[in-house]
């Protein structure tokens, strides 16, 4: 009975490393499309939100803006 379990020592070893290689050799490449073409997206949303670059969204420059709001609090 202790040779067969050092048989089945290895052969769960083969099978274990043969389940984790076909889950690391699996297709990622649709993930990273999507994920590249956010990353445009936001790269092109952060460049318009600055106020000092021309053609900026009008919006978010309204928004940034800080208004003149006179303090209440008294230093002293």
């Amino acid at each position: 009975m202790a040779a067969l379990a050092w048989l089945l020592i290895p052969l769960f070893a083969v099978v274990g490393a043969a389940i984790w290689g076909s889950w690391a050799q699996r297709n990622k490449t649709i993930g990273d499309v999507a994920e590249l073409a956010g990353y445009a997206r936001f790269r092109d949303a952060m460049e318009r939100s600055h106020s000092g670059i021309p053609g900026a969204d009008p919006q978010m420059t309204a928004a940034t803006t800080p208004s003149p709001v006179p303090s209440s609090h008294v230093s002293g």
